[in-house]
């Protein structure tokens, strides 16, 4: 039971939030699967109706394999590798398949050109093109006038096709869908028509067009090169003759014969040049040696720490003398002083060691500058008996010089010639005989399924549609029912209990003996039945709701009209008669005495008599036998309620009742209309809301409970009008709904 001193406004909104339940999802399922069944099944059947009104298309598809393009030795005839091919080569291929010049041929061949399209027609599109291939040749593809003697168009033709003729194109690109198959050198080649034979044909007949496109662009290729070679050839052959003719003529002018020049000693030349690059090479290194000790000296440096100088003559044997000394006269100044002999003795044997690796030293620096000068004297020596045997002078040399040019013009001339001669002979070869470049692995053949529609996608694409839908559409419908359907809402919006939950009675339900019995009076016809279960319910509840202190006048109460609360009040009266109680009901509708009138008491004098002081309470309240308890008609005809219910004269009145009687229940009209029910509230003990399950709006509820002096004194909330077989549907607060009814299903039978 919720405490009197918590407010709704103290709750906080975040502990209300529910994580995911897999119960609540399961009822949610349960409650709605039949609004999304249905949904689903609308969208399934308009997806049936649009694949029923499709044409079926059918796609024939050949694949292509690209082989990688070998290539060859500069001036061999062996393929050495083959070169790779890229993404922009295959798309480059790809383009070529789709080109206006390649489907023009596949247009002519097959004759799908016919006359030209009127402009009411239009132009064909794709569409038409998936339409027409499957039919006869008529119309826009009517054959044309053409012979197979026609030749194919090339490029410079396409500024004359004819208006037909691009049509057709434009048709036959639209069903054409060329892609690369992934992870590969393949192409596929795909056209699709109503017709699968015209599909597979076209497909074909697109890469036949494309392998002959391929032979016809290498063999034009070949005799365009064949044709560049053989004017070069002529040219090269004219350059030879000329270079090779002025060498001859170069040499008769100046007495030189093809073997060599006969004024020349050949062989000794070619000695004294290798002698004299020799000797030249000697006295490089000599020199570098000599500039390397004179760097050294003139820096300060020693000269045995020269490569040369430091592992020539007798500076080893003396290095290795000096460093004995050395040790030895550390070893004796370790234990003697400086004048001791022996140390001045080994410092003599030092010094005359040091003084000979001086003059050792400088005597190989010596050798070094000799070496060098004799070097320089057999290189001038070469030189002289070079110019000497050659006896050429400047002139001599230039002719040397020109007859050289000569002959490397007349080699280079010869060579390039050769060259282009065997590339000539590999080329006219290569135009008759080169592997094939591409290959058809996967003709087409005609399909025994159609492409389009794809009937098992589509509908299981509208399944998930309709599903989504349905889904989306359920959900929607939870969201706009704003009634409450669950106690725990009602829990969590308003923190008060639900007393009990009110199945909605029906004719057949309140059938007693073969009668019908108002529902007011059910509870005593049948009191253990599962409507007078409620009731007791409901007393049971008011009564916990302070147990120190049970209340004794309770108001029942609701948001808005047709709630049931009259008949809740009255079956709430007879119950609590029925358990030997003495109750009165008091009819406090003055705008509108439902209860009044139902006992044909509507002139009968009442509360609004006995508040005006013209009855006594004797003559007001009169005591119904069929219920057992006493009633407080409304009495006549009031134009101020509000004032009436809100004076002093009412709390001795009920304060008199409460003395008098065991339960007071006070029948008040809704708290939404009008503020009556306030003003009575101070006046009750208890105060019990009536809901209509599933109908009256939360917020509404809400503030009607707000408006209310406090939850201390609201006991609680009462589900009126419960369906059943709904509520089962609520999940785990519900699973009352389903075992009371197999609980208390023999009292309606019976």
């Amino acid at each position: 039971m919720p405490d009197g001193n918590v407010s709704t406004l103290e709750i906080d909104p975040r502990e209300t939030e529910q994580q995911f339940d897999l119960r609540e999802t399961l009822s949610f399922i349960w409650r709605q699967w039949k609004f999304v069944l249905a949904i689903t099944a609308i969208v399934m059947i308009g997806g049936v109706i649009f694949l029923l009104r499709q044409t079926p298309l059918y796609t024939a598809t050949s694949e292509v394999l690209l082989d990688r393009p070998h290539q060859k030795a500069p001036g061999g005839d062996v393929f050495v590798n083959d070169a790779p091919l890229d993404v922009a080569a295959i798309e480059s291929q790809m383009s070529i398949i789709r080109s206006t010049v390649l489907l023009r041929r596949v247009v002519e061949k097959e004759r799908l050109a016919g006359q030209a399209p009127t402009p009411d027609q239009g132009a064909p599109g794709p569409s038409t093109m998936g339409g027409d291939f499957g039919k006869p040749a008529t119309g826009l593809f009517t054959p044309p006038e053409i012979t197979p003697e026609q030749p194919l168009p090339g490029p410079s033709d396409l500024d004359v096709i004819p208006g037909n003729e691009l049509g057709a194109i434009a048709s036959l690109r639209g069903a054409l869908k060329v892609t690369r198959l992934p992870q590969g050198y393949v192409i596929a080649i795909a056209v699709t028509s109503p017709d699968p034979n015209r599909a597979a044909a076209l497909a074909n007949a697109v890469t036949d067009a494309y392998l002959v496109d391929k032979l016809d662009t290498r063999f034009d290729a070949a005799k365009r090169a064949s044709a560049w070679l053989s004017d070069r050839l002529l040219e090269l052959r004219t350059q030879v003759q000329d270079s090779e003719q002025a060498v001859a003529d170069f040499r008769a002018a100046h007495g030189l014969v093809q073997s060599g020049n006969v004024t020349l000693d050949q062989q000794q030349l070619s000695d004294l040049n290798a002698k004299l690059i020799d000797a030249k090479a000697d006295l490089a290194q000599k020199k570098a040696r000599v500039e390397l000790l004179n760097s050294l000296q003139a820096k300060g440096g020693k000269l045995q720490d020269m490569e040369d100088l430091g592992s020539a003559g007798a500076l080893p044997t003396l290095r290795q003398q000096l460093a004995t000394l050395s040790a030895q006269e550390a070893d004796l100044l370790a234990h003697y002083g400086q004048a001791y002999p022996l140390v001045v003795n080994i410092r003599a044997q030092i010094n005359d060691v040091q003084r000979s690796i001086t003059a050792e030293t400088q005597r190989l620096a010596a050798a070094i500058h000799n070496d060098y000068q004799l070097a320089e004297a057999k290189v001038a020596s070469l030189q002289k008996s070079l110019s000497a045997a050659t006896g050429q002078s400047n002139i001599d040399d230039t002719t040397a010089i020109r007859l050289h040019e000569l002959e490397r013009t007349a080699e280079v001339n010869k060579t390039l010639f050769e060259d282009f001669l065997k590339q000539s002979k590999i080329t006219q070869e290569q135009s008759t005989f080169e592997p094939q470049e591409v290959r058809v692995i996967t003709p087409a053949k005609a399909p025994s399924t159609p492409s389009y529609p794809p009937k098992e996608r589509f509908m299981i694409v509208s399944l998930l549609m309709g599903l989504g839908l349905g889904i989306a559409g359920a959900l929607a419908k939870e969201k706009l029912n704003t009634g409450f359907t669950m106690p725990k809402q009602v829990e969590d919006l308003l923190g008060l209990p639900v007393l009990a939950s009110v199945s909605r009675m029906t004719p057949r339900d309140l059938t007693v003996d073969g009668k019908e019995v108002p529902i007011y009076q059910f509870p005593l016809a049948r009191p253990l039945s599962r409507y007078g279960e409620s009731i007791r319910a409901v007393r049971s509840g008011v009564h916990l709701s302070d147990v120190d202190h049970p209340p004794k006048v309770i108001q029942i109460t609701s948001a808005v009209p047709g709630e049931g609360k009259t008949t809740l009040a009255l079956s709430l009266a007879a119950s609590a008669a029925n358990g030997k109680l003495k109750v009165l009901f008091v009819d406090a509708d003055l705008r509108h005495p439902s209860a009044s009138r139902i006992f044909g008491m509507e002139s009968h004098p009442g509360l609004v008599d006995l508040l005006a002081g013209e009855v006594e309470e004797d003559a007001a309240i009169g005591f119904y036998e069929p219920g057992g308890y006493w009633m407080l008609p409304a009495g006549s005809k009031t134009q101020s309620p509000t004032d009436l219910l809100s004076s002093e004269r009412i709390k001795s009145l009920f304060a008199t009742f409460k003395d008098a009687y065991d339960l007071v229940v006070i029948d008040t009209p809704p708290a939404g209309p009008v503020v009556d029910p306030l003003v009575v509230s101070h006046l009750s003990d208890k105060v019990v809301l009536v809901v209509r399950w599933a109908a009256t709006a939360r917020e509404l509820v809400k503030e009607i409970v707000d408006k209310l002096p406090g939850h201390r004194q609201v006991a609680g909330v009462v589900f009126n009008r419960v369906n059943d077989k709904e509520a089962q549907k609520y999940g785990k607060y519900s699973y009352s709904y389903y075992y009371g009814k197999r609980y208390y299903k023999h009292y309606y039978s019976t």
